[in-house]
């Protein structure tokens, strides 16, 4: 038996990861067989403010709804408003000029925040929401521009997760047709690594398998994004929307948001609005595993969770790679602390992190690749309850 932490302070970053939910034991929540969600009511980590709501399009009902008409800061599920804006009467045939599909497409799969700066500051910046909540357009609710005196934080713009969804469902269910597949198909490709090298497949991209088409939103004092096989990379400690001013809005623009918007499902059957904001000083990986456990807990009809089993990992920058060895290619770097999905496990390269040492290795389906057993929070080297790997 060995033990994967070394010193108070790690341990008390697993512990905080194994204990999000509340009323959880303080160990990964095993969910090993996959198969069509189960009802359960939506269960908010401890310090996490949530607005959600979940839309069943096939019966035309609520299957969730907390806090729907809560506003929040919208980050880059904005860029949802910014698209739409843009492709709004652009004729019968809806053709999109090259340079603009050239915008358009990372901003829709990869958040990229200089296509949200271009479209904001060229159509009219607040006036762009304006337009969009207005009863002639979405006739949305509780969406508003950002507060005054901040005209060009397009991320400081209000949203709810009742109007997220009726964003989705005009673009499902009345947009024109070149619309709808233009940005749906946009949002099933979303990449993992978004522009500025933030693992954006949280919440509903890993809670369930595909079909799923997400738009997420992040802002806050993250430090450094870390996807990608390049590793770690210095970003903007906070995202396009710059430093929160204090008290410009009701909204709160202080607290680090973590947002995953989007549909799940064949023929896009439930809408899912996940929108959080985490206390002050929250990691990247703690919000992610945040997000992620809240998003599990919901009753998404249609969605069919991945098997395997969830565990807390430990460790800055751990590698993710094509094999279980330290000399294969790095596919990405996991954000500190996260829970992650393991399918199966095999026995690897021996990896030594002194005063341990462990030769067994995780697969991780949603990456499609491995990391070393002793990154995941568990106290001995092969991991209880997950199966060897096929040769």
């Amino acid at each position: 038996m060995r033990m994967l932490l070394r010193g108070a302070a790690a341990l008390a970053a697993v512990v905080t990861v194994a204990s999000l939910t509340s009323g959880a034991a303080a160990q990964p929540r095993p969910e090993k067989a996959a198969g069509t969600v189960r009802a359960a009511a939506a269960q908010i980590p401890p310090g996490v403010t949530a607005g959600v709501a979940v839309y069943d399009r096939r019966t035309g009902t609520f299957t969730e709804q907390v806090n729907d008409s809560a506003q929040f800061r919208s980050a880059s599920v904005v860029k949802l408003l910014l698209a739409l804006d843009f492709l709004w009467n652009r004729g019968p045939d809806y053709t999109i000029p090259a340079a603009d599909r050239a915008l358009l497409e990372p901003m829709l799969r990869s958040s990229d925040d200089d296509a949200a700066n271009h479209y904001w500051s060229t159509y009219g910046g607040s006036a762009i929401i304006d337009r969009m909540v207005a009863p002639d357009r979405l006739g949305l609710r509780d969406t508003q521009g950002p507060p005054a005196g901040y005209p060009g934080y397009w991320g400081y713009s209000a949203v709810s997760a009742r109007d997220t969804v009726t964003i989705y469902r005009y673009i499902l269910e009345k947009a024109p047709a070149p619309v709808r597949t233009f940005i749906m198909d946009n949002l099933r490709a979303s990449t993992r690594c978004a522009s500025d090298k933030f693992d954006q497949h949280f919440g509903i991209a890993g809670a369930f398998d595909r079909p799923w088409a997400v738009k997420q939103g992040w802002a806050g004092a993250y430090a450094k994004g870390t996807c990608g096989p390049q590793g770690a990379a210095d970003v903007r400690a906070a995202t396009a929307e710059g430093a929160a001013p204090k008290g410009a809005a009701d909204v709160d623009l202080t607290r680090p948001a973590l947002h995953s918007t989007g549909t799940v499902g064949a023929d896009d059957r439930s809408i899912v609005a996940v929108l959080t904001t985490h206390p002050v000083g929250t990691s990247y990986g703690k919000a992610y595993t945040d997000i992620g456990r809240l998003t599990r807990s919901l009753n998404v009809p249609g969605g069919v969770r991945p098997a395997g089993t969830w565990f807390g990992t430990w460790g800055e920058f751990v590698n993710v790679r094509k094999g279980p060895a330290t000399g294969d290619d790095r596919i990405t770097q996991l954000p500190a602390g996260v829970e992650v999905l393991v399918g199966c496990q095999v026995r690897g390269q021996v990896v030594n992190v002194p005063p341990y040492t462990n030769d067994w290795w995780a697969y991780l389906p949603q990456y499609k690749g491995y990391i070393s057993n002793i990154y995941i929070s568990s106290p001995d080297n092969r991991l209880p309850n997950v199966p060897e790997c096929a040769s």
